[in-house]
């Protein structure tokens, strides 16, 4: 069987990211077929190897999640020798990313401008808390932190509770994707000019575009958006509501049709056409008269006979899952979003699989999550022309 193309084949990472924005980046460039070099400290590693449990075959599940796909090498970059493998490696890649603080690498010789000087085709992308300049470039910069610092806490969790994180590291996710949109930019841009580029990714500039609708409120009304808990600040009703058997749907009435279809299902054909709610905007106004009446409406049934009845009248609703059924969700397993990968440690792993689904270039894992500088030895033979007693004396020096 012929083996299929993948998108970018022949493309080379030179990945000296660790923990998630970074990671999650260079696993993306990994799952479309690039050659992903990883680079980590001898005898540490990236800092979530540690971060468990839970474990399988020794290694954290906060690691395996964002590191299929890759080569493990180990070099110390204070040593300098160690930094004359990471130019070399520099010379030969399409790709750099980085998320050291700002001017780690430069000093090191290992910036930018340095290795743009023998690479002008590299694309070298940084990913760091607050960005290359401004007044805060200096400071440490963490997922959880900088959700607090770009809004988003401000308007996640109950009206009257405490501000509240979203329960993912959401900044450090959506950091690592545009991370990957502007690789990928840079990459088209390259074809069109033999030229690589600098891309300055900042965790806080991430978190500030994912505002989206709430932030573009509140530039055109000047009013600080308020926190809604489950709810909607533009459209009523979406939020999650309780049912006759105590569990919880999701209903999400998204146009005006919508709501006469919901209202007639649900026995409230007197709000249908009550001006307080019969469009959106009056809905979104009246919210506080309007909600108790659809919560009580929606105790009259079970989760389950609720949502084949709005599925059938194409009313937007879902259950709320636990994560035992999302895994277990026959749309889930049909959209094959649950990998197993053979793994040295630990027999088998199961991953979460890439989203993208691609007709004539899919994403493929050909690769479990590397042990610590499992790759060490062949990426220096065989890339770099390193002989054995080359590597052994590496060893022997702690360079590797």
């Amino acid at each position: 069987m012929t083996q299929r193309a993948k998108a970018l084949s022949g493309i080379k990472v030179l990945d000296l990211s660790r923990v998630l924005a970074g990671p999650y980046c260079s696993m993306m460039l990994g799952d479309m077929g690039a050659d992903v070099i990883k680079v980590e400290r001898p005898g540490v590693g990236d800092d979530t190897r540690q971060w468990g449990p839970p474990e399988a075959g020794g290694e954290a599940a906060y690691y395996l999640c964002v590191n299929r796909n890759k080569r493990s090498i180990t070099v110390d970059l204070k040593k300098e020798e160690g930094r004359r493998i990471i130019r070399s490696l520099a010379s030969q890649s399409d790709i750099l990313i980085e998320n050291y603080k700002v001017g780690t690498l430069p000093k090191m010789g290992l910036g930018y401008e340095d290795l743009q000087k023998i690479n002008p085709r590299l694309i070298y992308c940084s990913i760091t808390g607050f960005g290359q300049n401004g007044p805060y470039k200096d400071k440490p910069g963490y997922d959880f932190m900088i959700q607090g610092m770009g809004g988003i806490m401000s308007i996640t969790g109950d009206p009257d509770g405490p501000p509240m994180k979203v329960g993912v590291a959401i900044v450090d996710i959506t950091a690592g994707l545009f991370a990957c949109s502007a690789i990928l930019a840079a990459l088209y841009h390259r074809t069109l000019t033999g030229r690589g580029q600098y891309i300055d990714v900042a965790l806080l500039d991430a978190v500030v575009a994912w505002l989206a609708n709430v932030g573009s409120n509140y530039l055109v009304s000047g009013e600080i958006p308020k926190r809604y808990g489950n709810a909607h600040p533009n459209i009523v009703p979406y939020e999650p509501f309780k049912c006759k058997d105590g569990t919880y749907i999701a209903l999400a009435v998204g146009n005006d049709r919508q709501w006469q279809d919901f209202c007639r299902l649900a026995g409230l054909e007197s709000l249908a056409n009550d001006p307080r709610f019969a469009t959106n905007p009056q809905r979104v106004i009246h919210r506080k008269e309007l909600i108790p009446l659809v919560a009580q409406a929606m105790l009259q049934k079970t989760g389950d006979e609720w949502l084949e009845a709005l599925d059938r009248l194409k009313i937007p609703c879902g259950p709320i899952n636990t994560l035992d059924r999302v895994f277990a969700d026959p749309q889930v397993l049909a959209r094959n979003m649950v990998a197993e990968v053979p793994h040295p440690t630990a027999g088998s792993v199961k991953l979460v699989a890439s989203p993208m689904k691609f007709s004539d270039t899919p994403c493929v894992i050909d690769r479990h999550p590397p042990l610590l500088g499992e790759h060490t030895e062949e990426v220096l033979q065989q890339v770099l022309g390193y002989s054995q007693e080359d590597i052994c004396r590496l060893r022997e020096q702690g360079v590797v």
